[in-house]
């Protein structure tokens, strides 16, 4: 079931609203958290029921270890030998279903070999779920104090608001939320803030993200070759098509999130902004980078082991941050390329060298529009025809001899574009999407400070109803890919 759908618009999200808070009412709190947890478990059946059984047997394996790890009587080498099983069991989990084809293709390509590929559809949200678990055991080794029941357990998995593309939770910031006596009532500061920045979101996904796909799923998928204009179009289109889609999501999850008084940890914080690659990646899927920090990067040493070590680490995170997003190669030059860029800004940090934020922004939104090439294309041929694009002088200078030209060049390529609308709007939503991202308050800071009144009621309904008059071309967002 997606976020943008009339079904959930106008059906689960208020009867799960509605019966929660009613149980609650009554002091039924384990039948409240157990009714969400069921809900939860139906919202993800809803796309494929086959991977019901997965999710459930892999919160029952986590469950029973970190309920060991939590008894002071199980002895040091059970709980270290608990740990490798926890951590074998779902990195194996999701090697399994998410990597194995791409295992396999290769070493059948290396070695000649002939082994049978699965073709294996991807379990939606295994990625984020893995990892919240993952989390989970490895903080039940370190014996974080972390007091919960099976119920508990369930409900921070699966919560249906973050539980198929995240945020990445923790227990420690979840569980403890659903206790308060506060949050067992219903709360409508916080119900219509949450309303307020699900509408954004949802305006976010519906109006723009999906609207402005039209030049990168033309560019990537439609065209043979590209000319300098085209490429362009397709990769600013793509760049700023994930941002929202993703962005859109998040903001979707906080808002559904705030209306059961849960607060998500935050995502994203004007990444576009960034006017170098490290501040980027402090801003973009923030919950990602505090899982490779916490649980890569410092157990590898972090920076504590001299300043080669340290680089060492940083590219390792950055190599398996591209893994952890898709299986292909495609992905894991996309994460190299992010980790190299990182090495170069932290010797240039360090060697007491400063630029100019304006250049440095442009440097910076420039590797970052580059590097989505690779993340979007479905493989190495399309990305390098794109980018081959983007570097087409030759076309380029056609283009400044003789400015109209421009249109005939590029007929197919807007003909294949136009999409539902005309090819003047979608590049005047292009524009503007790239005005609200560079130029405006995003959406954390309109739902932090916001103060009721008639006209933000009136920008709220503007935002639901523009988002649900448009859901009729409804589609998956892009991280469910991941």
């Amino acid at each position: 079931m997606l976020f943008n759908s009339y079904e959930f618009i106008f059906l689960f999200l208020p009867i799960t609203l509605i019966l929660y808070f009613t149980l609650n009412r009554f002091g039924k709190n384990e039948l409240a958290k157990g009714w969400l947890v069921i809900a939860s478990l139906y919202f993800y059946s809803y796309f494929n029921r086959t991977y019901l059984i997965l999710i459930i047997v892999s919160i029952l394996i986590n469950y029973g270890i970190g309920k060991k790890l939590s008894d002071n009587k199980t002895d040091i080498i059970v709980r270290k030998l608990l740990l490798i099983v926890g951590v074998v069991f779902n990195l194996g989990a999701l090697g399994y279903f998410k990597y194995y084809d791409f295992f396999v293709s290769n070493i059948n390509t290396l070695f000649g070999t002939d082994i049978k590929l699965l073709h294996i559809m991807l379990p939606l949200g295994i990625s984020f779920f893995t990892f919240q678990q993952l989390s989970f055991v490895i903080d039940m080794y370190k014996r974080f104090n972390i007091i919960y029941s099976f119920t508990d357990y369930c409900l921070f998995v699966t919560f249906f608001p973050q539980l198929i593309a995240g945020p990445i939770v923790l227990s420690t910031e979840m569980l403890p939320q659903f206790e308060t006596e506060e949050n067992k009532r219903v709360n409508w500061e916080n119900m219509n803030r949450g309303l307020y920045v699900f509408s954004i979101g949802l305006a976010k996904k519906v109006i723009i993200a999906d609207t402005i796909s039209n030049f990168a799923n033309a560019g990537f998928d439609m065209m043979e070759s590209l000319n300098f204009v085209e490429a362009w179009l397709t990769s600013i289109s793509y760049t700023l098509q994930l941002y929202f889609d993703f962005s859109g999501y998040c903001d979707m999850a906080m808002g559904i999130a705030l209306m059961f008084n849960i607060g998500l940890p935050l995502n994203f914080n004007s990444p576009y902004k960034s006017t170098n690659i490290q501040e980027f990646w402090k801003k973009w899927h923030m919950t990602l980078g505090r899982f490779m920090t916490n649980y890569l990067y410092i157990p590898m040493g972090g920076n504590r082991k001299g300043e080669l070590k340290t680089l060492r680490n940083l590219f390792i995170v950055f190599l398996a941050s591209g893994i952890w997003h898709g299986a292909g190669w495609n992905f894991i030059i996309w994460g190299m390329l992010h980790g190299i860029c990182i090495l170069i800004h932290r010797i240039w940090k360090n060697s007491g060298r400063k630029m100019n934020k304006f250049i440095g922004w442009f440097i910076t939104m420039n590797l970052v529009n580059i590097f989505w090439v690779f993340f979007r294309a479905t493989n190495l041929h399309d990305a390098i025809k794109v980018i081959k694009g983007m570097f087409d002088i030759e076309s380029l200078m056609q283009i400044v001899k003789n400015p109209r030209a421009i249109l005939e060049a590029t007929k197919d390529f807007r003909e294949l574009a136009k999409g539902d609308l005309e090819n003047e709007l979608n590049l005047f939503l292009l524009m503007f999407s790239f005005i609200v991202v560079i130029g405006l308050k995003n959406s954390l800071d309109k739902g932090k400070n916001m103060k009721f009144s008639f006209g933000n009621s009136i920008e709220a309904v503007l935002y639901f109803w523009g988002g649900v008059f448009l859901m009729t071309r409804v589609s998956e967002f892009l991280y469910f890919n991941f």
